[in-house]
């Protein structure tokens, strides 16, 4: 392998143009080429970022032996094909998440992962975000004490990826916000409390403002139904118990009426000793004078937080990532509860 890693990116829409940026801020790597079915969306992908080769079908991509690894960001419903070719092909494979429509799915690309032993990551930013990693140090130091609450949350005003895109439509995304904002937060938050083993969750979804047309933000480049499909979930709630006795309550939703509010997101984990908020990322203890907020001051760089660039490193210095195929398969089950939970109107055991 050459000293810089040498990159596909397979899909252009928006998470693509964002891949083929931080590739261009990346010194360590290089973007080769890009694979797109669009005509229109691949031309100013390529003339954008200077690219001589771009492909109709991913497939000729694998095919170049000048590719070291792909960056995937296709919809939802195709992650399972690209993926395990892509490894098949002998490629390492950073993937937007989700990390597939159904638990069996992601379990089969992991054991695909597995057997090619080429470095396969989901591309869970906010578990790399500067504040989570500093929180994670805090916690690692007993700062906190005993965890025993996690409140995490992402909920925006109007944030609805365009009514018609592929994201609302379940045969191609597989379900709402849940499995968008919520399955991100909800990843950071387990990450932070060191602990995946959700034993059951009860959950509750719904679609308040899609279904009306409104929420709708501009996210995405996607094709447009004409009949505007959406049937998806727009809001989503669950309350997890973990196989210690903690807890977490997860709040997402896409379409709120909710004030303007500086935290969109945010996590929320309570200790015996202190409790820790992020974002922002601040303390809360008690003092002399009584309780106190402590604004925790931030390292100026995390060389690691894109995810391009940690996955990267990953692969040139032979590390292991810090989003572990394990844990996003735990992930994609207990996203995978939270739906049945909603169905069934019942708490439900994780498989």
């Amino acid at each position: 392998m050459s000293e810089r890693l040498r990159c596909g990116v397979i899909g252009t829409g928006a998470c693509g143009l964002l891949q083929l940026s931080s590739l261009l801020h990346c010194a360590q790597a290089t973007p080769v080429a890009i694979a797109e079915t669009n005509p229109r969306r691949a031309k100013e992908a390529a003339d954008r970022y200077r690219l001589s080769r771009s492909y109709t079908r991913y497939q000729d991509l694998l095919d170049q032996p000048d590719v070291d690894a792909v960056l995937v960001a296709v919809p939802n419903d195709q992650h399972l094909r690209v993926v395990v070719d892509a490894l098949a092909a002998r490629k390492h494979v950073l993937l937007e998440p989700p990390l597939a429509l159904q638990a069996k799915e992601a379990a089969r690309m992991i054991e695909v992962a597995r057997r090619s032993k080429r470095v396969f990551m989901v591309a869970q930013g906010l578990r790399l975000n500067r504040q989570t990693q500093m929180a994670r140090r805090v916690i690692e130091r007993g700062d906190l004490g005993e965890l025993y609450h996690a409140r995490c949350f992402w909920v925006r005003q109007a944030g609805i990826p365009r009514i018609g895109s592929w994201y609302t439509q379940k045969r191609c995304s597989g379900g709402g916000c849940l499995a968008d904002l919520g399955a991100r937060i909800l990843d950071a938050c387990l990450f932070l409390m060191g602990d995946f083993e959700v034993r059951t969750v009860s959950a509750v979804a719904g679609a308040r403002f899609g279904p009306r047309g409104l929420g709708e933000s501009n996210w995405g480049r996607g094709e447009i139904d004409p009949k505007r499909t959406f049937d998806v979930e727009d809001f989503g709630a669950a309350f997890l118990r973990l196989s210690g006795g903690r807890t977490i309550l997860l709040e997402s939703a896409w379409a709120a009426q909710v004030g303007a509010d500086p935290r969109e997101q945010g996590i929320d984990l309570w200790g015996t000793k202190a409790a820790l908020s992020l974002f922002p990322a601040r303390l809360c203890r008690s003092g002399e004078s009584g309780p106190e907020t402590v604004h925790l001051n931030l390292p100026l760089t995390w060389e690691d937080e894109d995810p391009v660039h940690h996955f990267v490193r990953t692969v040139l210095e032979g590390r292991r990532p810090l989003v572990g195929l394990d844990e996003s398969l735990k992930l994609q089950r207990i996203v995978a509860a939270c739906y049945a939970s909603a169905a069934a109107g019942k708490e439900i055991k994780v498989d």
